[in-house]
């Protein structure tokens, strides 16, 4: 029997909300999971608050000299996560990062890289969303350790004050961490790669660093749940500055997507996809 053209239609957008919704584990597992990670989301936010609130002097220090307790609160963050929500990572492929200037063009599945880079890169400065700027404390913060927000409803309109900023950074010696699809992808979703990274890529003229991960499948998009398990983050060889803009994307996304697809067949065959190319 064919099936119909609304069937199709029908079928295709359930695995499309399947895909964003992300990976579950079975029944009890996901229950215990569900637990630990309520304990950690509790102990993490009051965590949070008393760093924050007993290191508001330090704003009124240069942002350099204090971005060591940006590493130490990261780190401090992660070893919460592995204690009480089983959550452990593990880091390859750091000698690929240049000890100079670089661009570091990261996947991004969770909101786990957002808080791990800053410790495993102590150098890094994130490129952000302008709306978390506006969160209480955290804005505060980011502002002052010099984290470059970009509005993303200005379309091609931010990237002349993002490569302006971003310059500035580099000049004092920080490395730029950027995430090529400006926000988080399910597992297996088709790449959307945006013309930031590449643009800053051409107009930084310094290495590009891809960085592949799966994160996804230990901490959901859209998912309150954190499950165990090890998040592998890969720093993979650098893409030399200089090269065309279309051969430097090719790169990008051959590099990222094929290493990711990879990390999270690792984790869970069961999530095994084929990388797709960019759109």
């Amino acid at each position: 029997m064919q099936t119909t053209h609304r069937e199709r239609t029908r079928s295709t957008r359930k695995a499309a909300r399947a895909i964003d919704r992300g990976p579950r584990r079975p029944g009890a597992e996901h229950a215990l999971a569900l637990v630990r990670t309520a304990v950690y989301s509790v102990v993490a936010t009051a965590w949070f608050i008393a760093v924050t609130l007993f290191s508001a002097w330090t704003l009124l220090l240069p942002g350099e000299r204090v971005r060591l307790a940006l590493s130490l609160w990261a780190r401090s963050d992660l070893w919460l996560l592995r204690v009480i929500a089983g959550q452990r990572y593990e880091v390859r492929g750091l000698e690929n990062v240049p000890p100079g200037a670089a661009l570091i063009a990261s996947k991004h599945q969770a909101e786990w890289e957002t808080q791990a880079l800053p410790a495993i890169l102590p150098r890094s400065v994130i490129i952000l969303k302008k709306e978390l700027l506006r969160i209480p404390l955290y804005g505060q913060y980011a502002r002052h350790f010099g984290m470059i927000p970009v509005d993303r409803s200005a379309g091609a309109a931010a990237l002349k004050p993002l490569a302006e900023h971003a310059r500035a950074a580099m000049a004092r010696g920080a490395q730029l961490v950027i995430f090529p699809e400006g926000t988080r992808r399910p597992v297996g979703a088709p790449p959307d790669y945006k013309p930031g990274a590449i643009f800053l890529y051409e107009r930084l003229g310094v290495p590009m660093v891809p960085v592949a991960l799966n994160s996804g499948v230990f901490w959901p998009r859209r998912r309150f749940v954190r499950y165990p398990g090890t998040v592998v983050v890969s720093f993979l060889p650098a893409i030399e500055p200089g090269l065309p803009r279309a051969e430097a994307k090719r790169r990008l996304v051959a590099a990222v997507e094929g290493e990711t697809a990879r990390l999270v067949a690792e984790a869970d065959p069961a999530l095994a996809y084929a990388p797709s190319p960019s759109s």
